[in-house]
């Protein structure tokens, strides 16, 4: 990681800390189990908050063409950042909660979204909109990536009920300052072996 991305998020930290919520960048080894399930195959992928883009590099170390990347990022500086490393890539500088009412894309194409947003700080209301957000631009079958410092699923479980998700638990790594876990997060798909006849 380069020394400037680190005084870079440092700086962003002690201007905003319940925005940014780290001091430093994710490490490598955060970035690898955000993405080790995102390959060449998913498609378009949603990103948001990728600050100096660790996510973003191993998503591009994955396979996921550049041009397949759209950037929500609400940090002016962390925006510019992004468009000189990927020019390829789509970056939006806004609040994620506006992608309800911004049409990215004709229709639900995004097979993934991989997510840094401190859902942990973020009001309720809000996380709803993102969430809604980011679900309208899912096909049928994608999924969110997301990562906590937390000891359990940043997203409030009486708001997946409310939206028809569900949290699975991907795994852990220890190698973060500080220690993170993934969680992915998907639509319920309704019982495909039901039997109306004995309802």
């Amino acid at each position: 990681m380069p020394a400037s991305d680190a005084l870079s998020f440092l700086l962003a930290w002690v201007a905003a800390p319940l925005r940014v919520a780290s001091i430093t960048p994710s490490s490598a080894s955060l970035a690898a189990l955000m993405t080790r399930d995102i390959g060449p195959d998913t498609g378009p992928v949603l990103e948001l908050g990728p600050g100096t883009g660790p996510f973003t590099r191993a998503l591009l170390a994955r396979g996921v063409k550049e041009e397949d990347l759209t950037l929500i990022e609400f940090g002016a500086d962390f925006a510019a950042l992004l468009k000189q490393r990927f020019p390829k890539a789509r970056t939006f500088e806004m609040d994620a909660s506006g992608l309800r009412h911004l049409p990215l894309f004709e229709g639900p194409v995004v097979g993934a979204a991989v997510s840094g947003l401190p859902f942990l700080s973020i009001p309720p209301r809000k996380t709803q909109a993102i969430l809604e957000g980011v679900f309208a631009n899912l096909r049928p079958g994608g999924v969110l990536y997301q990562f906590t410092y937390g000891r359990r699923c940043p997203i409030n479980q009486s708001l997946l009920d409310r939206l028809d998700l569900e949290a699975t638990r991907v795994g852990h790594t220890l190698r973060n300052l500080p220690p993170a876990t993934v969680y992915r997060i998907a639509k319920i798909e309704a019982a495909k072996s039901y039997d109306w006849r004995f309802a």
